[in-house]
């Protein structure tokens, strides 16, 4: 090594997990038991325990969350030829559950307070852009049905789901909950992924409790839950004769993975607790970079912050990624809107989007894993103060 060789700044992942519980014995449990497949007990611990958390009757544990967002879909009746509302500024995984069932998704807009759908584009929408035919509630211009409106809470942050499913009620039109990202969070007391017909959510190696991979789907109503199940295992109708009453999906969670799942679970609230330290820290720092502001949990919520996120002008929000990337810092920007993807064309929209075009251009999340210190915070902080003032 040369002499005026650097060693590179450690890295600092987006959110990296934190195995500091039951882990270890959990998953040793499974290989010395051999019970490391889809049956299992962890299985069922674990679909418990969540469903006692997001104060819902029922829990399915699937192989990721879009699985999960596939089957509350088609377990809510969504079908070939129908439409389903999706706010375009989401993860792509959203408007794609709607695709594998022969449906399209029609894209509203967001709105400032929460990053979420906003309720003001979709009653607009449903009280000029729809209309009733036949019992049902239908698109005016493609006159096809709007078969479910799936919200997702952007970030962790609650959408406001209240005036959502309420829309849904007064038009006929079933709430899918895209809770992926918000495990934890809470609105007006009641947590997220129990406000609508069922919600979804996601145990992805990068979210506030990881799995490895996973998902689940949790909701009140005992048919939904009981038609996820049976899809998510192939359908079996006689499992010992390998009889199938429908075509169904290698869905189920393995049993190792559940055991991770169950040991995060237990930690949750300490997980939690962190989380908001390390907002309140970076809420701090960042009053020394005046033109960032870190988006915050809107009125009347409790966010897990899953991803701290600060908006900038859009070219200072460019430069940041690349700044804080020379600085080993991985820093991400919000989701291309799904308006803007091709895949999606003829693009079906519930009005404007400006919004979600507005919040994707100014918008960078920030290193946010929940063993992160003041100091790494102040680190990154930093590298955003320099770019603004080399």
């Amino acid at each position: 090594m040369r002499a005026n060789s650097k060693k590179p700044p450690k890295r600092l992942g987006l959110h990296e997990p934190l195995f500091e519980g039951n882990e270890w014995r959990y998953l040793k449990e499974c290989v010395d038991t051999a019970w490391v497949s889809s049956a299992g007990a962890f299985v069922t611990r674990f679909e418990e325990a969540v469903a006692a958390r997001t104060g819902t009757r029922h829990a399915v544990a699937l192989v990721n969350g879009t699985a999960a967002l596939h089957l509350a879909l088609e377990g809510a009746g969504v079908r070939r030829g129908d439409e389903v509302l999706v706010p375009s500024l989401t993860f792509i995984a959203t408007a794609n559950a709607a695709v594998y069932l022969g449906a399209r998704p029609r894209f509203v807009d967001s709105e400032e307070g929460t990053l979420g759908m906003d309720p003001e584009a979709l009653e607009e929408y449903l009280r000029n852009g729809t209309t009733t035919a036949y019992g049902k509630r239908m698109d005016k211009g493609t006159r096809r049905r709007i078969g479910g409106c799936v919200p997702m809470h952007t970030l962790g942050h609650p959408a406001q789901i209240d005036r959502i499913c309420e829309l849904g009620r007064r038009y006929g039109i079933p709430v899918i909950e895209d809770a992926a990202e918000s495990l934890g969070s809470s609105y007006k007391g009641k947590p997220m992924g129990s406000w609508g017909l069922a919600g979804v959510l996601s145990f992805n190696g990068n979210k506030i409790l990881t799995t490895g991979g996973g998902g689940m789907v949790v909701t009140d109503d005992a048919r939904l839950a009981a038609r996820v199940r049976h899809l998510s295992t192939q359908a079996k109708s006689d499992p010992d004769a390998y009889r199938h009453d429908a075509v169904g999906y290698n869905y189920r969670l393995p049993n190792i993975n559940a055991a991770l799942g169950l040991a995060q679970l237990e930690r949750l609230d300490r997980l939690l607790e962190r989380k908001r330290r390390i907002a309140e820290w970076y809420r701090e720092e960042l009053k020394a970079v005046g033109d960032a502001r870190l988006i915050w949990e809107p009125s009347g919520a409790r966010s897990n912050f899953w991803l701290n996120t600060v908006r900038l002008p859009p070219v200072r929000a460019r430069r940041a990624l690349l700044r804080l990337a020379q600085d080993n810092i991985e820093a991400r920007p919000l989701w291309t809107p799904c308006h803007r993807q091709s895949i999606f064309r003829p693009i079906l929209t519930a009005g404007p989007l400006t919004t979600a075009d507005r919040l994707w251009r100014e918008s960078v999340s920030l290193p946010s894993s929940a063993g992160l210190t003041r100091a790494e915070v102040r680190r990154v902080v930093r590298g955003l103060a320099l770019e603004a003032h080399p």
